[in-house]
């Protein structure tokens, strides 16, 4: 009989830096430490631009999966829209072209929501930066932002720090307003649990 292996995935489980938010370091594994004592193991990358993420861009579940048996370099979303504005190919997007445009000449607002944070899953605060410069440049004063707070891609009480990054650079380019502020928990579910995400949409 042939011999089998079993790939098994841990989502969250790492090697971490044994600080205090490493729970797995703080926390008892004895059969993990049986495994790791008692037989042959190895560690892999599993961050930045080894799963085709920025340099020093932690990893998660998503990217994990998409790359792992991939064979090579999964290059993420993150990356492409970085570079989307770094050359400014991004104000040639269709979507951002036609929401501006249409804001400009007909003296709407912008609204911006989502995930206000640098879990790099689901936002980056650089592409909300970006999107607040273009709507400068376009001359639409009323930007509306509507913060999701992250808690799970990032540690639970970092949001302080990104809502107070996020003032500071509307102040330093003169446009946009933070215009309301909820948790992931209700703006992002994904169990399809309505009278959570009405608490976001009626806020």
């Amino acid at each position: 009989m042939a011999k089998k292996a079993l790939l098994m995935i841990l989502d969250g489980w790492g090697i971490g830096d044994k600080s205090k938010g490493d729970v797995i370091y703080q926390t008892p594994t004895p059969y993990m430490d049986y495994l790791n004592d008692n037989y042959p193991h190895s560690q892999l990358l599993a961050c930045g631009e080894n799963v085709g993420l920025p340099d020093g861009q932690m990893g998660n579940s998503e990217v994990g999966h998409l790359n792992i048996g991939a064979g090579r370099i999964v290059y993420q979303d993150l990356v492409k829209i970085n570079r989307a504005c770094a050359d400014n190919s991004i104000l040639q997007n269709p979507e951002i072209k036609s929401a501006y445009g249409y804001a400009k000449e007909n003296g709407k607002g912008i609204h911006i929501m989502g995930l206000t944070s640098t879990g790099g899953v689901h936002s980056s605060l650089d592409h909300l930066f970006k999107l607040l410069d273009i709507a400068k440049e376009y001359g639409v004063k009323d930007t509306f932002v509507h913060c999701f707070m992250d808690g799970r891609d990032t540690d639970p009480k970092s949001g302080k720090g990104f809502i107070a990054d996020l003032q500071k650079h509307i102040d330093t380019i003169g446009n946009g307003h933070i215009a309301s502020i909820i948790g992931r928990f209700y703006a992002m579910d994904r169990d399809k649990r309505w009278d959570r995400i009405k608490v976001a949409y009626d806020q």
